[in-house]
């Protein structure tokens, strides 16, 4: 099913047939997953702009990132987390909940931290730059 619109064909996708598969959580998150059981953590749910959009289940910390060509939306889906974001070098922490929403400016070193588990769906541009220094201020940062 899909319609023309301005020449490009616009169609829809089942984004909960890709979310509800994820009832696999990541027990510990830290940076990009490699390995089989963390893959089914996490799903691309479509290409959009110059990244994607992305669902992602999983309990710990993310480790920091930042997008330095654009926002992050973030939409947290089930469960809770502590968002830490560094803005203008000040570091704010935002406990985030089921239905809650956030948009990570462009080029702000975030994380995510969650004791007990979370399930988020973002919009991500491309790249992301991550480390797993204590604080991105005051550490050197491979970019």
């Amino acid at each position: 099913m899909g319609s023309t619109w301005g020449g490009a064909r616009v169609t829809g996708s089942s984004t909960s047939s890709r979310i509800c598969p994820l009832s696999s959580m990541l027990k510990e998150r830290f940076g990009h997953p490699t390995d089989a059981e963390s893959q089914k953590s996490f799903a691309t749910l479509a290409a959009y702009r110059d990244g994607g959009i992305f669902a992602a289940h999983f309990r710990g910390s993310s480790g920091w990132e930042r997008h330095p060509h654009g926002d992050e939306v973030v939409q947290i889906l089930e469960g809770a987390t502590r968002f830490d974001i560094l803005v203008d070098d000040v570091m704010q922490s935002l406990e985030l909940a089921a239905g809650m929403m956030v948009v990570v400016p462009k080029g702000c070193w975030h994380r995510f931290e969650s004791a007990t588990g979370v399930k988020v769906l973002t919009v991500t541009p491309k790249p992301t730059q991550h480390t797993h220094v204590d604080d991105p201020r005051t550490e050197v940062v491979d970019d």
